[in-house]
């Protein structure tokens, strides 16, 4: 049992992330007076453009994407209503391979020292309980999404005040729902791609919290970041579909001050 107030804190690499990832329990826990924080670590520069151009378009406007990308997040921390947010303002290093992985400027580049120091002021200055972030692959390899997961590991290497730590996941048993929604969309070929290592051993899984009563919240922030998922088929599913695929967010658990093992259905399990 904690004396100070209940805090979440979800790490985050690009503005859509937290909704795609980690919206539901932003949402759940919100609802139940836990104060939750996000920190988003890129600006988002090398997203689509909200008038649909892509990042090797010569009409791509970076800044014009950061402002825009902006709004929509702070929209979407308003439907999350997340307590506080933010913004460490690192460049978009885009995807593995890209040529902007090697700009002195790109998140991929900052000493993970230097990050990591940024996240101990912000976890001393709002005393997470639970700290939520990325696996050591990024959860699919993007090189924000890891470097997120090592300023985040080292952080917490740095500071001994938060009792929890936990990697978002998609158990390999939920994998069928995704290949059965991406059927039904008519994406047959990205449901035969989906990687053989994609996805996470059920028996490393350490939670995974109901969010279903909070799927149109969810949904509705992942709208808010519309110049990245208007096209996204995810949108496109009927609600009950939605529901099934993503009305249960999984964790992995790293670190639990409490002792206890087992998959629990609460990130604050015996901190109440």
């Amino acid at each position: 049992m904690t004396n100070r107030p209940l805090t979440l804190m979800a790490v985050h690499a690009h503005p859509d992330d937290e909704a795609s990832m980690t919206g539901g329990i932003l949402a759940r826990y919100a609802a139940e007076g836990i104060t939750t924080v996000l920190v988003t670590c890129t600006d988002g520069a090398l997203g689509d453009s909200p008038l649909g151009f892509r990042p090797e378009d010569e009409d791509h406007d970076p800044n014009h994407v950061v402002a825009h990308r902006h709004e929509e997040l702070l929209e979407s921390c308003k439907i999350l209503k997340i307590t506080h947010l933010e913004e460490l303002g690192y460049s978009d290093s885009g995807m593995i391979g890209w040529p902007q992985n090697d700009a002195p400027n790109a998140f991929w580049q900052l000493p993970v020292e230097e990050g990591a120091q940024r996240l101990v002021e912000l976890i001393e200055q709002y005393q997470p309980q639970v700290v939520v972030t990325y696996d050591e692959n990024g959860f699919y390899g993007h090189p924000d999404h890891i470097q997120a997961n090592r300023i985040t590991k080292r952080a917490l290497e740095l500071i001994d005040s938060v009792d929890k730590f936990f990697y978002t996941a998609i158990p390999k048993s939920e994998l069928a729902k995704f290949s059965e929604a991406l059927e039904e969309a008519g994406e047959v070929e990205a449901a035969d791609d989906l990687p053989t290592d994609f996805g996470t051993d059920d028996a490393l899984i350490g939670a995974i919290v109901d969010v279903s009563a909070f799927i149109k919240t969810k949904r509705a922030a992942l709208q808010a970041h519309g110049s990245q998922t208007d096209s996204s088929f995810f949108l496109e599913m009927p609600e009950e579909r939605f529901e099934e695929a993503f009305g249960r967010e999984a964790f992995v658990r790293v670190l639990d001050r409490t002792g206890t093992g087992g998959v629990d259905d609460d990130l604050f399990a015996r901190l109440r």
